[in-house]
């Protein structure tokens, strides 16, 4: 395919609606880095200082049962040799949607991510606390285990991990108080941001009265991307990354119908994901430089991870600065998704999936490291080190950037 032709196919066409599958199908074909278009840095002030290159790593889902905690730990174990990666980031899913969401299996596999030589940065998930209220998970209240979470696995101000990190936490806010499992936290010159966007619908309730928990967590996630924005702005970052663990279905775009009240027809299934949609259009406008939104992939990506540009504003135009990645390794165990960054590069961010080493043995069961403030000693040289990576999402650009402009000091 040329790349005028990938052009001409994906302009704007907001008459024209596509399906969720041909969406994603062209995004594997001709989008993986393309999409990666991280390229303007648009009306950001740039640090006088050459930004400093780093990788970190995403994975997420990989506690399926007591039994994959040892292979958790060797993962996080391998992630730990590469001395590129500054953080890794657990996206969801400490827990199947099986099991029970007792106090004593948090605490473990609470004690299990401690254990990790990088800064661990826990974003929560579907099976975490949303999916706690079904008969398999125990029949729990879900914003009970919520509230448990808040205060366990984030009651610290500082990430897990052998060597933590300082987070910005959004109950630093006195109106949002309890919203400790939202983050911030800053890496040369990128902003991160953690929110808790839980799939499979963003814990939407379709009883009547029920929504107060969502209704209340969208105006915090709404503020926490604001404030992201105008903080960027202030430290002159040059990238915005967002980590959630739901698949928000960003290609299902819904325009405000000023109307709808009028409309008694049947209406669609309600979009919980709608309104975090719209808070992420306007961080891209409001910043105008790169943003990437990571999350974890429902449709289970056959290359372990997919990049493209699907989200459109109210006119219906493509956010050009918006770049999504969705992640799905085949084998959660066994692999985890490396995100190298160099601003001064084009494209700044490349992808890839890298494999534990086949002869790294599986650790004896965890134990509580304490917080070292110092560095880790060098791991033993008899132990295998992390192969190489496969090549790298470098693919050329075929969406257009936006005009590069640079606001005035």
């Amino acid at each position: 395919m040329h790349e005028t032709d990938a052009r001409d196919r994906q302009a704007p066409t907001p008459l024209r609606r596509r399906s969720r599958g041909a969406a994603r199908a062209f995004a594997l074909t001709a989008a993986y880095v393309a999409a990666l278009s991280l390229m303007a840095p648009g009306r950001v002030s740039f640090a006088k200082e050459p930004a400093p290159q780093y990788a970190f790593a995403v994975i997420g889902g990989t506690l399926q049962s007591s039994a994959d905690e040892a292979l958790t730990q060797r993962l996080l174990d391998a992630i730990g040799r590469d001395p590129d990666v500054s953080f890794i980031v657990y996206d969801g899913n400490l827990k199947s949607s099986k099991e029970a969401c007792r106090d004593s299996l948090f605490e473990t596999r609470h004690t299990l991510l401690e254990t990790s030589k990088p800064a661990l940065v826990f974003i929560p998930g579907q099976h975490d606390w949303t999916d706690c209220g079904t008969a398999e998970a125990g029949g729990y209240d879900p914003v009970e285990r919520l509230d448990l979470l808040r205060q366990t696995l984030f009651a610290d101000a500082s990430s897990m991990g052998q060597n933590p990190i300082p987070l910005a936490r959004e109950s630093e806010v006195s109106r949002f108080r309890p919203y400790r499992e939202n983050v911030r936290w800053l890496v040369g010159d990128t902003v991160f941001v953690g929110l808790n966007v839980p799939g499979p619908n963003n814990h939407f309730l379709y009883a009547g009265g029920r929504n107060g928990e969502f209704e209340d967590r969208v105006i915090a996630n709404a503020f926490w991307l604001d404030h992201a924005a105008e903080y960027a702005k202030r430290r002159g970052a040059r990238a915005i990354v967002v980590l959630v663990q739901g698949d928000f279905d960003p290609e299902r775009y819904e325009r405000p119908e000023r109307f709808a009240w009028l409309r008694f027809g049947h209406r669609s299934k309600r979009d919980g994901f709608m309104e975090f949609k719209r808070s992420l259009v306007k961080l891209a406008e409001t910043f105008r430089g790169p943003v990437v939104v990571i999350h974890q992939d429902d449709d289970r990506s056959h290359t372990g991870f997919m990049i493209d540009q699907p989200l459109r504003n109210d006119k219906g135009d493509l956010v050009t600065n918006l770049t999504r990645i969705a992640f799905a390794p085949r084998s959660p165990q066994n692999q985890w998704i490396q995100v190298d960054v160099d601003l001064q590069k084009r494209p700044p961010f490349r992808v890839t999936v890298r494999d534990v080493p086949k002869n790294l043995p599986l650790p004896a069961a965890p134990t509580m490291p304490s917080h070292n403030d110092n560095a880790t000693p060098p791991m033993p040289p008899s132990m295998p080190a992390v192969p190489d990576s496969a090549p790298a999402s470098e693919l050329p650009p075929i969406l257009p950037e936006p005009s590069r402009t640079t606001s005035p000091d």
